[in-house]
C-alpha cells in the first residue's frame, strides 16, 4: 500500500501490553514503492551484532580447520556448523595481548570485549580498564531501539573471592562494560528477559494481564494492522506472532515443570510468591533450575531464541550472551561420555580421556550456535535473511583451558553484516594479530567507527574480499 506508512518505532498495543514489530514493507520510505520490485532489493535493514562467549577454551587439537580461504574443511568441533559453512568466517591467530598476564580465567573473561588488563582486586572496586566493544556501539546507536543492548546469560553473578588467584569472582560474570568500572548486568531468567521486550501490564492488580499471552492481548490491534498492509507484511506478521507465541509456550512449560519440582522447598515457594505478582505463571531460580531440571540445553536455547526475537523485532541491535561464568562448576554430565564440569575438564593435563570429553563439550556449544544461526537464516528480510543482516561473534578468552593461553583464540564470525562480510572462509593471519582489530572492523560495520580500540593496529583485512585467505603462515 503506497499511501499508508507506519514509523519504525510503532508498537502493537493491547490491554496493558506492548509487542515490537518485525521489519515490514510498510516501514520503508514511500520513495521505494515507486518500483515495488526494486524496493525489495534496495530497502535497507539494520545490521545487528551478537557476541556469544564461552569461558573455558577448546580442545586445541580439534578446533582449527584444514585448509585456508574457501578451500577449508571443518574440524571435528565445528562439524555441527556444516550446513552453515558458507556463513562462517573462521579467524585464526588472533590474540588478546593485554590479558596474557595475571590469572587465567578472570582476566580473560572480564576483558574479552575490552582488550584491556583488569585491576587485581578482592573487593567490589572493579576496574576493567575500558568500555567493551558492544557498549561503545550501544552508546552511539542504542537510542534507535527500545533497548540499547540486551545482555543475556545462564548463571547468576558469582560473588566472593577466589583465594587461589586473589581476584573477586565478580570479574568472571561479565563481558559487557558500560564504563571501565561498571559491568552491565545480564539477565538469566527467560521470562524476565521476555518481559523486557514484550512486557505485560500491571502485575497482579485488578486488571492484571500477567497470566495472559502477550500475543492474545495484541491480537485485535494485529488484525487492524493487517487490514492496512500488503500480503507480504500480513504473512510476516503472522509468522512473527507465531514465533513469539512458541517462545511463550516453551517458557510456560518449563516454568510449570520447575514449579512442581520446587513445590516442597519452602525457600523456593516463598520466592515464587514474591515474584508471582510480576510473572504469575513463571518462576525460574537461575541458581538451581538448570541443575534440578536437567535441561540446561533448553535454558540456553530459550535465551538464544530471545536474542533472535530481539533482533527480528528491532527491540535491540546489540546483544551478548554468556554460556557460563569463568570457573563455573556447571556439570556437563548430561552429555553422553562426559563426567564433570567444563572448567574442570578444560584442565586436562594432556589426558586423552579428558581431551575427548573437552571436545564433546565444545561440540555441544557449536550445536547451540548452529541452532541460533539456522533460526536467523530462516527469517527473511527482503532478499536477505536476518543472518545476512547480522554479525554473530562466537569466541573464548583463551585457546586451551589447560594453558590459559590468549594466543590464537578460537574465534568465529557468522553472517554477512548487511553485505559487508564475505563468509565461507578460513582466514589465517600473522601470529598475535590483535583481536581488537576485529572489534574495530565490527564497530565500523555497525556504523559506530573508532580510530583506536585498545591495542588495535587497524581494521582486520580481508573480511569482505572473497579472494583473501589471510596474511600469515597457513600452519595454524
Amino acid at each position: 500500500m503506497q499511501n499508508w506508512k507506519i514509523s519504525r518505532r510503532t508498537m502493537l498495543k493491547g490491554v496493558g501490553a506492548m509487542l515490537s514489530l518485525p521489519m515490514l514493507e510498510a516501514m520503508a520510505p514511500r520513495s521505494l514503492f515507486a518500483n515495488s520490485a526494486a524496493s525489495t532489493a534496495t530497502r535497507s535493514f539494520p545490521v545487528r551484532m551478537a557476541v556469544l562467549y564461552m569461558a573455558n577454551g577448546v580442545n586445541p587439537h580439534h578446533w582449527t580447520p584444514k585448509g585456508v580461504g574457501h578451500d577449508f574443511e571443518l574440524s571435528p568441533i565445528l562439524q555441527p556448523l556444516s550446513k552453515l559453512k558458507d556463513e562462517l568466517l573462521v579467524l585464526t591467530q588472533l590474540m588478546n595481548a593485554k590479558t596474557e598476564g595475571g590469572d587465567g580465567h578472570y582476566v580473560k573473561t572480564a576483558a574479552f570485549l575490552t582488550g584491556t588488563t583488569i585491576t587485581r582486586t578482592t573487593g567490589s572496586d572493579l576496574r576493567c580498564g575500558g568500555t567493551s566493544m558492544d557498549q561503545i556501539a550501544a552508546q552511539r546507536i542504542g537510542n534507535l531501539t527500545t533497548l540499547p543492548s540486551l545482555e543475556l546469560g545462564i548463571e547468576p553473578v558469582t560473588t566472593g573471592v577466589d583465594r587461589t588467584v586473589g581476584y573477586t569472582r565478580l570479574y568472571g560474570s561479565h563481558i559487557a562494560w558500560s564504563t571501565p568500572t561498571t559491568p552491565v548486568a545480564k539477565e538469566i531468567n527467560p521470562q524476565l528477559a521476555f518481559d523486557r521486550m514484550f512486557r505485560t501490564g500491571d502485575a497482579g492488580g485488578k486488571n492484571s494481564t500477567a497470566d495472559k499471552s502477550v500475543v492474545d492481548l495484541v491480537m485485535e490491534d494485529a488484525r487492524r494492522l493487517k487490514s492496512k498492509v500488503g500480503q507480504a507484511d500480513q504473512a510476516k506478521i503472522n509468522e512473527y506472532l507465531d514465533s513469539v507465541r512458541a517462545v511463550e509456550k516453551r517458557i510456560e512449560f518449563d516454568a510449570k515443570r520447575t514449579r512442581e519440582e520446587y513445590r516442597a522447598d519452602p525457600l523456593v515457594r516463598r520466592e515464587i510468591d514474591k515474584l508471582g505478582a510480576r510473572i504469575k505463571d513463571f518462576y525460574l531460580d537461575p541458581a538451581q533450575a538448570s541443575e534440578r531440571s536437567g535441561n540446561h540445553t533448553e535454558h540456553v536455547r530459550l535465551m538464544l531464541d530471545l536474542m533472535v526475537l530481539a533482533f527480528w523485532s528491532d527491540s535491540t541491535r546489540i546483544s551478548t550472551f554468556m554460556f557460563g561464568n569463568a570457573v563455573s562448576t556447571k556439570n556437563f554430565s548430561f552429555l553422553d561420555g562426559v563426567k564433570g564440569s567444563h572448567h574442570e575438564i578444560s584442565h586436562h593435563h594432556s589426558d586423552e580421556k579428558k581431551l575427548e570429553q573437552y571436545k564433546l563439550i565444545n561440540i555441544w556449544h557449536m550445536t547451540q550456535l548452529a541452532y541460533m544461526l539456522e533460526k536467523m537464516q530462516s527469517i527473511q528480510e527482503g532478499e536477505r535473511t536476518l543472518l545476512d543482516n547480522s554479525m554473530v561473534l562466537f569466541g573464548a578468552g583463551m585457546r586451551d583451558g589447560n594453558e590459559h593461553n590468549p594466543h590464537n583464540l578460537p574465534i568465529l564470525l557468522a553472517g554477512q553484516g548487511g553485505g559487508t562480510l564475505s563468509p565461507g572462509r578460513h582466514l589465517v593471519y600473522e601470529k598475535n594479530t590483535p583481536l581488537c582489530n576485529l572489534y574495530r572492523s565490527m564497530l565500523t560495520r555497525m556504523g559506530t567507527p573508532v580510530d583506536q580500540f585498545s591495542d588495535s593496529t587497524g581494521e582486520l583485512p580481508g573480511l569482505n574480499d572473497p579472494a583473501f585467505k589471510g596474511v600469515g603462515n597457513s600452519k595454524a
